[in-house]
């Protein structure tokens, strides 16, 4: 069996507005998150979270929330990098609902990672991005979603 292994390549801190709530979906509670900025820095990549895009979610259930967000990265040196990150949220629902409420909780009391995609410029420094496959683990923060990203080697 061959073993998977990854290297740690940098850390998103995506600020966020107020969860919108758009209403009961067949698949459950769909809301929205806009990402209002953010930082980025790592032994990979630096720069910051630009103020465009979102998380779509869909509350499953009081224990589960699936994540779809989609924003931008700016790099240090001024590339501009597509972010497409999915991912699961799922702890107990006193927990869930200590995090809805905006209570600092814990990492290790629930479980939150994701797949993070990303697509930068084909003539860039970042191209390496394209061709990579990544994982993340992430908290949530009252007014931030902290995304530590991993690269697959």
């Amino acid at each position: 069996m061959y073993t998977i292994a990854t290297d740690f390549a940098f850390t998103v801190r995506a600020n966020l507005a107020d969860v919108i709530v758009i209403g009961e979906m067949p698949r459950g509670l769909r809301r929205f998150v806009p990402i209002t900025g953010g930082t980025v820095s790592g032994p990979a990549l630096s720069g910051s979270v630009l103020p465009l895009g979102g998380d779509s979610q869909i509350a499953i259930s009081d224990t589960v929330i699936e994540v779809d967000a989609r924003y931008f990265i700016r790099t240090h040196d001024e590339v501009t990098v597509a972010v497409i990150n999915r991912g699961i949220r799922r702890a107990s629902a006193s927990v869930m609902a200590r995090l809805g409420n905006g209570e600092a909780v814990n990492p290790e009391e629930y479980y939150f990672r994701a797949a993070p995609r990303f697509e930068a410029p084909r003539d860039s420094a970042y191209r390496w991005m394209n061709e990579s496959t990544f994982v993340a683990s992430a908290e949530r923060e009252r007014n931030a979603a902290v995304i530590h990203v991993h690269r697959v080697l």
